[in-house]
């Protein structure tokens, strides 16, 4: 299996973004992709944007901490509620992208910074 870090350019990537009839899974990929190992101005871009539509598709999901490079974490059964599935499926799924990407996402609370 190729490592997802292989699988993009930053053109191939960015040229998916712009393409106007791409599948939403190539889409999601190319945006991940960018996310991940793009340049810093566009992770910080996207990272807004996926802050906003965060705040508009799920006007209840709160972050409950931040890590301490000041990404915002979230309770895993906040985000299992918010997506109508259980707390397994949802730590199943974020399971999965730490094994595709190395990157770990889930944190105990006492690794975050906490909302006071």
């Amino acid at each position: 299996m190729t490592d997802f870090k292989e699988q993009w350019t930053l053109e191939a990537a960015l040229e998916i973004l712009r393409h106007p009839t791409v599948d939403s899974r190539t889409w999601a990929d190319a945006v991940e992709w960018l996310l991940l190992y793009g340049p810093p101005e566009i992770q910080q871009l996207l990272q807004e944007a996926s802050g906003h539509a965060t705040r508009e598709s799920f006007p209840d999901l709160r972050p409950t901490g931040f890590t301490p490079d000041g990404q915002p974490c979230y309770d895993i059964g906040d985000i299992a509620r918010s997506l109508n599935i259980s707390e397994e499926e949802a730590a199943r799924m974020v399971a999965e992208k730490e094994m595709r990407h190395g990157m770990r996402q889930l944190f105990d609370r006492d690794e975050t910074h906490k909302i006071q």
